[in-house]
């Protein structure tokens, strides 16, 4: 059976909920987006026709958006081809939904849930083969219109014909970068960039212990390594520590045995202190940084101090050097190296249990993290054999894709200008279109 997807039941009119619906659109589909109650659907159509930014680039597109109830219209999606769960990140609720909906939508319609973390596995356990074989996880980086990158998962059980169903809708007509994705607590993009973060609080700690400040650290791991201007501190602030602590006790619950997230799972004391007090971010007025607006019309940026606990003037810093700096022997190459290299070294260890090759993952931490280059492409710029004899001096020990790169001898994951990437079998394959 053939799949095409020309029409869409979003189910949840959340953040996630009104972006996808707003793009799906945008690009002319029709769209049924059902939500707790009437007033809250039509308040999410509001917030797609006049948000900040809207989720819709055209007017009059909001017209392809039909609304109604999670209560009343459940039974609406049997005209649609594709059924997008898109309700908050809890497992009972999830499940409980789709119980509700795999008997009301038609034959050859695919099914997905946005999450950004919890296992396909987890919500489909137990449920009808029919929606195991038309499932998969299709989790959108938020705001879904800017953002490039979506995940597709499936399950184990999932027909080709839906995989192929899904990515030529995500990529050919919504123009998302589209990643294969393992069935793995948070996917390939939130994995990697959750240790990096979780990891780079502790790693940051003891950083500030030698003398280096907030603003250093985040200068540190900004430009210098290819990362958006947040650095460290600034993307929790923009996440929320709130976010954050939900994504240690997920973390904490499905990382594998010996996985070396494990230690990174929950805030240090200071971290900690300031989410028992509802400090969380940009959402509370201020997390590690705040911003006001003096009398005079400018504004003055500040920073918590998480020595003395409080706030002061914030510093500005700026940094004149390279990812090379992880090879230094100064309190900077030392932070350097824990954290961005800690990081490359996990990702190194992650193929084929998040994804199959280096590609993938490489591309999901440029397109849903914003960073210039992916962990593989990094090790390439600052070249693999030197990271290696680091690892082995630091770790004790080799990542497997960078034995795997030793085992082929090569000297590089990509070769032939990028356009060639390194295998687990240890031999060159050209690099899939985007």
């Amino acid at each position: 059976m053939s799949r095409k997807i020309n029409s869409v039941a979003v189910l949840g009119a959340g953040t996630m909920g009104i972006g996808i619906a707003g793009l799906a659109a945008e690009h002319d589909c029709k769209v049924l987006m059902l939500d707790v109650s009437m007033e809250a659907a039509e308040k999410a159509l509001e917030r797609i026709v006049s948000g900040r930014p809207p989720a819709i680039d055209t007017p009059g597109k909001e017209a392809n958006i039909t609304l109604g109830t999670l209560e009343d219209d459940l039974e609406k999606i049997a005209d649609y081809d594709w059924i997008c769960e898109a309700v908050i990140e809890d497992l009972s609720t999830k499940r409980a939904l789709f119980d509700r909906l795999e008997p009301l939508r038609k034959d050859g319609s695919v099914v997905s849930t946005n999450t950004s973390g919890i296992p396909l596995r987890d919500i489909t356990a137990g449920m009808p083969e029919r929606l195991l074989k038309d499932v998969c996880v299709t989790h959108f980086f938020n705001p879904v219109k800017i953002m490039k990158l979506c995940e597709l998962v499936p399950s184990a059980q999932t027909d080709a014909e839906v995989v192929d169903a899904f990515r030529d809708y995500l990529g050919g007509v919504m123009g998302k970068g589209v990643v294969n994705a393992k069935d793995t607590v948070n996917f390939i993009g939130n994995r990697i960039g959750c240790f990096w973060m979780l990891m780079g609080l502790h790693a940051a700690t003891h950083a500030r212990a030698a003398g280096l400040s907030q603003e250093r650290i985040d200068a540190l791991m900004s430009k210098p390594m290819g990362l958006p201007p947040t650095g460290l501190y600034g993307l929790i602030d923009l996440i929320g520590l709130d976010v954050m602590n939900f994504v240690g006790k997920n973390l904490a619950l499905n990382l594998p045995k010996g996985d070396a997230g494990q230690g990174f799972t929950k805030f240090p004391a200071a971290e900690q202190a300031m989410f028992e007090r509802g400090q969380l971010g940009r959402k509370s007025g201020g997390g590690f940084y705040r911003v006001s607006k003096l009398d005079d019309g400018s504004k003055k940026k500040e920073t918590f101090d998480l020595a003395t606990g409080t706030w002061r003037d914030a510093e500005d810093v700026s940094l004149d050097v390279g990812p090379d700096v992880m090879f230094d022997d100064t309190a900077d190459g030392t932070f350097a190296w824990d954290i961005m290299g800690g990081t490359l070294a996990y990702a190194a260890d992650l193929v084929p249990e998040i994804s199959d090759d280096i590609v993938n993952i490489d591309r999901a931490m440029r397109w849903g993290f914003g960073w210039s280059k992916g962990p593989f492409e990094m090790i390439d710029s600052i070249g693999p054999a030197r990271f290696a004899e680091k690892c082995r001096a630091k770790l004790e020990r080799t990542p497997k894709m960078l034995e795997v790169l030793e085992s082929a001898g090569a000297d590089t994951f990509y070769s032939e200008n990028g356009t060639s990437f390194l295998g687990l079998d240890s031999t060159f394959h050209k690099v899939p279109a985007e």
